[in-house]
């Protein structure tokens, strides 16, 4: 049994998603510099620090350590949300070449947004007084309720996911400091009035379709 569950360890590595576009292709709304460190840096080392932290509680499981298995479950809750937050917020963004910031690309989620919210540009002004307000770091995301087959506004401290609010997530936009400080300073505000020029409307429709019950 120690074995096969060592050789599942190692077989289940997480790794770095590459970029969809160059680094620079969000500019002027996320320069080159930023999403060079956000990607390369901050992603790749929570990606470093899962699969460590992974590694560690497969070996505790093994020994049936269940105190060392409890001290490890914060580093997989961070780690693992950061990785899969940012995995979310890469595809949810596209230069305006290749459609960002295009919300003709997504009309099953505007019509649904002009319901809720009376207007796309309404939505915006809500989305991102809420996610303007998180304190310290945060995600403000667009998610699907499926029980209620409705969309909902919600903000995560730190790299929670967004599951964790028994929602699916549709759009993810990262307010830490670092994926707007050397550019935005502190007036993250600008941050999340410039992002909506580059976000990919596509992908936040294919992601609603995968969300619906078929």
């Amino acid at each position: 049994m120690l074995p096969a569950m060592r050789r599942f360890s190692t077989a289940a590595k997480y790794t770095l998603p590459d970029l969809p576009y160059d680094v620079g292709a969000l500019e002027p709304a996320i320069s080159a510099e930023i999403m060079t460190i956000h990607h390369a840096k901050h992603h790749n080392t929570y990606v470093t620090n899962l699969n460590a932290a992974l590694d560690k509680y497969a070996d505790a499981e093994a020994k049936r350590d269940v105190a060392a298995m409890v001290a490890l479950q914060g580093a997989i809750k961070f780690n693992g949300g950061g990785h899969v937050n940012h995995s979310i917020f890469w595809t949810n963004l596209a230069p305006t070449a290749s459609g960002g910031g295009d919300a003709s690309h997504a009309p099953s989620v505007v019509g649904m947004i002009e319901k809720q919210w009376g207007s796309l540009d309404a939505f915006k002004t809500s989305f991102n007084a809420q996610t303007a307000a998180i304190q310290g770091s945060g995600w403000g995301w667009l998610g699907y309720d499926a029980a209620s087959s409705s969309l909902k506004v919600a903000t995560c401290a730190n790299q929670d996911p967004l599951s964790m609010c028994g929602l699916v997530p549709l759009l993810g936009i990262d307010v830490w400091e670092h994926a707007y400080y050397l550019q935005y300073k502190n007036v993250r505000p600008d941050y999340l009035k410039a992002v909506w020029s580059v976000v990919n409307w596509k992908n936040v429709e294919e992601r609603l379709a995968h969300a619906k019950p078929k």
